[in-house]
């Protein structure tokens, strides 16, 4: 990139032409004050608040829009470049109601602290008493349009950003308003729910209805870890205070997925109605009984003992989660096929199909593609962030073609065509005509109609969309198939905090089978079948790692201790082993190290075999 010579404030810099003079500023540590800016967002120059002088320019102009180029000469704190910022300041507490104190926000408000950078310190002028709604309709959130500058970046962080285009700017002048749907009430909207919104409000206009009023940035701590809700792993931030998590926000540098999440990631995981399992239990006489962690394991490793005692390799079962960690998988890999010679490993959630040979890619490929081709699955329930990549390459004019049986399918509207998996060969023969086809796979495709895909294998880039947070760790050691059920005399499940949905399976397990079940929740499995339960850490409290749908490993952090006697389900395995004389380690930076590698050792042997069989 060719560099250009600029001076801000008299200084001489190089930066690359054609970026803006607020980038070029912040790059030589010169700050320019902002409030309609966000670095998720395109900017727009709406507030004002950056504007700077140019020599030779009769007017100012804003530095988030105006572009370098070579030997401008720019003033960012001239007196004239001041007199405009107090006034654009000073009649932006004047329209509406900011009186900090009364305000959610205090404490965490851009406004708030722009008014002290600028010596903000009475109200020059008469401040609007008109009093304007607040909107508190929505499940999760409210927005008070008294707190509201309509600096636009929920707007543009709605429509640029996850491309569901619900909010928008209405009426003129001291009335205008952000509406949701042409002024429908926000929870009767197309929400989703996202919270990219509440996000990027730089005030308090829009706020969480469940933390609201609960702690300042400065009073809290921000613990980066991943979303483990679906395989797209999203970058999170997870906010604490005296040992409780407030809320979720995105993690602007996530590599995934840039700050984004949904309704899945930000909010449900706070909406949590189960009670937690917080000591282990013992099933005695038909009933379960509460007993320490030396009883627990006792009683677990006798009978693990038993069984094996002349017990053939199928009749000890396990069952794991995709939500399991890569550790865990590792260590229940270890332990039981390896040390106990079992064979009868098998995946809870839907096995994931293998890659059919086309080139391997990445969510950010997809809006690279002039066509897309999502067969088999539907990214905009199952895995939302990965649909606003999507949708933003609809926006874009890219052609959407949608192949699966599934009549509710949320890319349904978007879809050119939409066609039922059996129909594939009409979608694969207009995606041959495309230059650059971009094809997104789940797993209700299968057989015939992945072998039609191979005919895109020489141009197509492919990302599979995995039904399940962790389903590529969970391939890499050998879970990728179904547990079979006949025969089992012992059964270890790693549950964690997935809802138990497979009653038929459980109906085909012998009755006087021994059922040992590891979860953070109750649920009919634990409290109608297990004959043991262990209490097991949740998403805020654990530490490890997840492969997501693309590849990455990706980190766990726990933001606050596991609840009553609940331990990670990593610790949990290895004093199991411990017990059984067979110890796999007891340091979470050695597991992870192995378990990292066996992942990678996956990972190039799909590269050596890029044809495998479905």
């Amino acid at each position: 990139m060719a560099m250009v010579n600029i001076t801000i404030n008299g200084r001489s810099i190089s930066v690359p032409d054609g970026i803006t003079i607020l980038k070029a500023a912040r790059q030589a540590g010169i700050d320019i004050p902002t409030l309609c800016d966000h670095p998720a967002l395109a900017p727009v120059g709406g507030c004002r608040m950056c504007v700077v002088e140019l020599e030779g320019l009769r007017t100012l102009q804003t530095a988030c829009t105006y572009p370098v180029s070579e030997g401008i000469v720019v003033q960012t704190e001239s007196p004239r470049v001041l007199s405009a910022r107090k006034l654009v300041i000073d009649m932006l507490f004047s329209e509406r109601n900011h009186f900090c104190m009364y305000c959610e926000a205090s404490g965490n408000c851009e406004l708030q602290s722009m008014g002290y950078r600028l010596d903000v310190d009475h109200w020059v002028y008469p401040t609007y008493t008109k009093p304007f709604p607040l909107d508190a309709t929505h499940k999760y959130l409210f927005m008070d349009h008294n707190r509201c500058i309509l600096c636009g970046r929920c707007v543009r962080g709605c429509g640029d950003r996850v491309a569901n285009h619900t909010l928008g700017l209405r009426d003129r002048g001291t009335s205008s308003m952000i509406h949701a749907d042409a002024n429908l009430r926000w929870g009767e909207s197309t929400c989703i729910s996202c919270g990219t919104c509440l996000q990027v409000c730089p005030t308090g206009a829009i706020s969480e209805k469940r933390c609201a009023f609960m702690g300042r940035d400065e009073e809290t701590n921000h613990i980066k870890s991943t979303c483990d809700r679906c395989s797209v792993g999203c970058g999170i931030e997870i906010v604490t205070r005296g040992g409780n998590v407030l809320r979720i926000r995105g993690d602007w540098d996530g590599a995934v997925n840039g700050g984004l999440l949904c309704k899945l990631g930000r909010f449900e995981p706070l909406d949590e109605t189960r009670r937690r399992i917080t000591e282990p239990m013992l099933r005695r006489n038909g009933r379960l009984e509460p007993v320490g962690w030396k009883d627990a394991l006792q009683a677990l490793a006798k009978r693990l003992a038993k069984c094996m005692d002349g017990t053939a390799a199928g009749e000890i079962g396990v069952l794991a989660s995709s939500h399991t960690t890569n550790e865990a998988f590792y260590l229940l890999e270890r332990l039981f096929r390896r040390e106990l010679q079992a064979t009868n490993i098998g995946l809870l959630n839907k096995v994931t199909m293998k890659p059919f040979g086309g080139r391997e890619g990445s969510l950010a490929d997809i809006e690279t593609g002039d066509l897309i081709l999502v067969a088999g699955a539907d990214p905009v329930n199952d895995q939302p962030v990965s649909s606003y990549f999507v949708k933003r390459a609809f926006d874009k004019g890219t052609r959407i073609i949608l192949v699966d049986d599934d009549a509710g399918n949320g890319l349904g509207p978007f879809a050119t065509m939409n066609l039922g998996i059996a129909e594939i060969d009409q979608a694969v023969a207009v995606a041959e005509r495309a230059e650059h086809p971009i094809i997104l796979y789940g797993s209700r495709l299968a057989g015939k109609a992945a072998e039609a895909l191979k005919r895109l294998n020489d141009k197509a880039t492919c990302i599979a969309l995995e039904p399940g947070a962790n389903t590529r760790g969970a391939e890499a050691f050998g879970f990728d198939r179904e547990l079979d059920p006949s025969g089992v005399k012992f059964l270890y499940v790693v549950l964690g905090e997935q809802e138990w949905t497979e009653q038929d399976l459980l109906g085909r397990i012998d009755r006087k089978a021994f059922l040992a079940v590891q979860a953070g929740f109750t649920s009919p499995l634990t409290e109608q079948r297990a004959d043991l339960v262990l209490p097991a850490a949740i998403w805020s409290e654990r530490s490890g790692s997840l492969t997501n749908t693309e590849g990455r490993i990706l980190q766990l952090r726990g933001a606050v201790d596991p609840a009553g006697g609940a331990k990670a389900d990593w610790e949990i395995l290895c004093l199991l082993a411990d017990r059984l004389g067979r110890p796999l380690g007891s340091s979470l930076d050695e597991i992870s190290s192995s378990a990292a590698l066996a992942v990678h050792e996956m990972q190039n042997r799909e590269r050596r075999n890029p044809h495998g069989k479905n």
